[in-house]
C-alpha cells in the first residue's frame, strides 16, 4: 500500500484537538492519510523554538494543500471554564490563505468535521453554507469521512473506506506490540514516533 507520497501538493493540514479523550480519533486520521497516500502534516510537528507558534502555523498551512479541520471541542474547560479556540482560528487561517492567497493557495481544499453535522450553526454561523461532515465522535466514521473526501477532492484511486477502517483495526491490535519493542507507552506516544510506526507498519503490511 503507498504510504509517503513525493509531492509537497499532498500535504494534508490536520487540525484538531489534541487531549487525550480525542486521542483515538487524532490518531486514526493520521493512519488514514497515509493508508490514502497522503502525508498528514501537524502542529505537533513544530519544534522550532526561533520561531512563534503562529508563525510556525503560517508556514505548515502554505505548504498544505488540503485541510482537515475538526471542530468537536468547543465546550467549556473545566479548568478554565473557557471554550478552545484554536481550531476555529487554525481554521480562519486556512481559509484566509486560499482566499487571498496567490493561484497555488487557491487551489486548497477543506474538510470540516464535528460531532454533529448542523451543531457549528449555534457557535460559528459564519460557516453557514458550508459542507460540514459528521463523525459522532467514531473513529471508523472519521476515517471514512476523510478518504471519502480524500478521493473526492484528489480524483484519485484510493483503497476504500472498509479496507483502511479494517487494517486500522489491525494495526491497533499490533500497536501494544510494536510499542514495548520501542520502549514507549502505547497512551504517550510522542507524534514523531507514531508516524514512524504507521509508515513502517503500512510497508509491511500485506496487500489486502
Amino acid at each position: 500500500m503507498a504510504v509517503r507520497p513525493g509531492a509537497p501538493s499532498d500535504d494534508v493540514f490536520i487540525n484538531c484537538p489534541f487531549d487525550a479523550d480525542y486521542a483515538p480519533i487524532f490518531r486514526a486520521l493520521i493512519f488514514a492519510t497515509y493508508a490514502c497516500g497522503f502525508q498528514p502534516r501537524s502542529a505537533r510537528e513544530l519544534d522550532d523554538a526561533g520561531q512563534t507558534r503562529i508563525e510556525k502555523l503560517y508556514r505548515l498551512i502554505a505548504e498544505c494543500r488540503y485541510g482537515v479541520h475538526d471542530l468537536s471541542r468547543t465546550e467549556l474547560d473545566p479548568v478554565n471554564n473557557l471554550p478552545r479556540f484554536n481550531m476555529p482560528l487554525e481554521l480562519g487561517l486556512f481559509l484566509g490563505a486560499r482566499h487571498f492567497g496567490d493561484k497555488e493557495q487557491g487551489r486548497k481544499r477543506t474538510l470540516i468535521l464535528d460531532v454533529e453535522q448542523y451543531r457549528y450553526q449555534r457557535f460559528i454561523s459564519d460557516l453557514a453554507g458550508m459542507d460540514i461532515h459528521a463523525h459522532g465522535g467514531a473513529t471508523a466514521r472519521a476515517i471514512t469521512e476523510l478518504r471519502d473526501w480524500l478521493a473526492n477532492v484528489s480524483r484519485r484511486k484510493l483503497p476504500s473506506a472498509a479496507q483502511v477502517v479494517r487494517i486500522h483495526k489491525q494495526f491497533l491490535g499490533d500497536l501494544p506490540a510494536i510499542a514495548a519493542g520501542l520502549e514507549f507507552d502505547p497512551e504517550a506516544i510522542p507524534y514523531v514516533d507514531f508516524e514512524g510506526m504507521v509508515v513502517s507498519w503500512l510497508l509491511e503490511a500485506p496487500a489486502s
